[in-house]
């Protein structure tokens, strides 16, 4: 577990010894959209050197069940109705009573002790009922707008390379990148998942660094104007560069690897993004305990048209960043392929 201090101390000293020179270029982003009921103006505090301070440890729990693209049934319906919201805000407290009911019970028949009434998850849930029905919030559908040509192949092949019952993986690279504990690319780290959605941001004079918890990743983005590294150089992550607009923190990230992760959570469940991809975020602070989190996608090979993502993450008591230590415990890697491989054995051993 990471305390707060430290990876406060560790981002800082990292943040100070940090900086690259070089070139890039900017394509027009998606038309601004909506992204929280209209809130009360609220004025961030100050960093001592005169910048919005939005430093803190901040997660998306709240969203982790918000689908990206919308369901069709709302059409251009952005929020829950009051009502709907009232409907998940009770679901929510029957399922945290419930769990407060869970007693250790022994199984005799595995010798183990279980916890609780298995007919509740006691995975992680939201504390309170997301007001959104998708993260997508443009185009006003919210769905993703549509593939270009390049972009459905690229599909075509996740569909014929994806792992199923049907289709046993061949060897580790059938697996995507946030499997192999190599990263959840820059979309990915942020998007609410099923766990690890804490984000702590940290600022020093010229820089800010963003620290997602699942897979570990640190961004370390100037603010000085600099230009992005050369083309040649591109990372899972991208290089990203930050202004400020007022009192929200607008960060372009270019130069990705190209099809390595997507616009998904944990970075798979959609179509691999190319080279091309910038991304553009806004984080603005609303009030002392809200961010609102903005990400509009521009990948002109994949989509044939800019479109934007946008949720609000949170801070939260005693909510803490954990130690997230993907290679050291990744036996399932090792289990699939194994399993796989004994499952072709066994249909072979029928044929014969």
């Amino acid at each position: 577990m990471s305390s707060r201090s430290l990876t406060s101390a560790l981002a800082v000293a990292i943040v100070l010894i940090s900086g690259v020179l070089a070139s890039g270029h900017t394509r027009p982003s998606a038309p601004a959209a909506k992204t929280t009921p209209a809130a009360e103006t609220w004025t961030p505090p100050k960093t001592p050197w005169g910048d919005p301070d939005l430093q803190g440890i901040y997660t998306s729990d709240d969203y982790m069940n918000t689908p990206l693209e919308r369901p069709t049934a709302y059409g251009e319906q952005l929020y829950f109705t009051e009502g709907e919201l009232a409907e998940a805000a009770a679901k929510l407290a029957k399922q945290a009573e419930a769990e407060l009911q869970g007693t250790l019970q022994r199984d005799q028949g595995l010798r183990v002790y279980t916890v609780g009434d298995p007919r509740f998850d006691w995975g992680e849930r939201p504390r309170r009922p997301a007001r959104q029905t998708s993260l997508i919030v443009d185009p006003p559908n919210g769905k993703m707008p549509s593939l270009t040509p390049e972009g459905r192949k690229r599909q075509l092949q996740i569909r014929q390379t994806a792992i199923s019952p049907q289709t046993p993986p061949a060897s580790w690279k059938d697996y995507d990148f946030y499997i192999r504990c190599i990263s959840r690319g820059l979309a990915g780290s942020i998007l609410p998942s099923s766990y690890g959605n804490g984000t702590q941001i940290v600022q020093a004079p010229g820089f800010v660094t963003i620290l997602h918890e699942k897979v570990h990743e640190a961004r370390i983005i100037p603010l000085d104007q600099r230009p992005h590294v050369g083309t040649s150089i591109r990372s899972y992550m991208g290089d990203s560069r930050g202004h400020w607009d007022g009192n929200t923190l607008v960060v372009e990230t270019t130069n990705f690897l190209d099809g390595t992760t997507s616009i998904g959570r944990n970075g798979g469940n959609a179509v691999a993004t190319s080279d091309a991809l910038r991304l553009v975020e806004r984080f603005t602070r609303v009030d002392p305990d809200t961010m609102n989190y903005e990400l509009t996608v521009d990948d002109p090979r994949i989509f044939t048209a800019p479109w934007k993502i946008a949720f609000p993450i949170t801070q939260e008591p005693r909510y803490e960043l954990f130690e997230y230590t993907c290679h050291e415990t990744n036996y399932s890697m090792t289990n699939m392929l194994s399993g796989a491989r004994a499952q072709e054995k066994a249909e072979q051993a029928k044929q014969k």
